[in-house]
């Protein structure tokens, strides 16, 4: 990689191993995007410049069209600490992770995220293959920040939810009606 991805140094470590291994291939779906690009947001959601200067987009989050996006709740200047949100490809918007990393763990589980109006959410069936690039995704994990993957990916968006849920869904609301 000639030049960083992004200013999330988090995000320019998964870029290189997305480079390494392909798009989609170390966790179901998900791939790194033209980090910023809007596009998406303007026209699906909204044009208005308070609505989309305060979301980076950076991920596909599924093969059908939902992507994620940092949140720029506040004014911190360490992007990787903002919160993760999808948009869904069919509606629905929700916080998924309250940081970069928190969303690396859901990664980890290997499953498409499901996304609609009224929930998000991950499942994967007991003999369902994992990627191709799953195992390397998990020691990727496990040597840059000694983190382990979600095992229970309810657990991980509940608590996102509760911490996070309700601020996102008051603040996204004038912008989506």
């Amino acid at each position: 990689m000639n030049s960083p991805y992004s200013p999330v140094d988090e995000l320019n470590l998964l870029m290189e191993l997305q480079e390494r291994f392909g798009y989609e291939s170390y966790a179901d779906g998900f791939g790194l995007t033209d980090f910023g690009d809007i596009s998406g947001l303007v026209a699906g959601w909204s044009k208005d410049p308070e609505f989309t200067d305060r979301l980076i987009p950076f991920a596909q989050a599924n093969g059908s069209g939902s992507f994620y996006a940092l949140w720029r709740l506040d004014d911190r200047s360490d992007l990787a600490t903002l919160p993760v949100v999808v948009f869904g490809d069919e509606g629905g918007q929700h916080v998924v992770a309250r940081h970069v990393r928190e969303l690396f763990q859901l990664l980890g589980f290997d499953s498409e995220i499901r996304v609609d109006w009224e929930e998000v959410y991950f499942y994967r069936e007991e003999d369902e293959e994992y990627s191709d690039g799953h195992d390397e995704f998990v020691a990727w994990l496990d040597e840059n920040f000694g983190l382990p993957v979600a095992d229970d990916p309810a657990a991980f968006l509940a608590a996102a939810q509760a911490e996070l849920g309700e601020r996102f869904t008051e603040w996204a609301r004038p912008f989506l009606s």
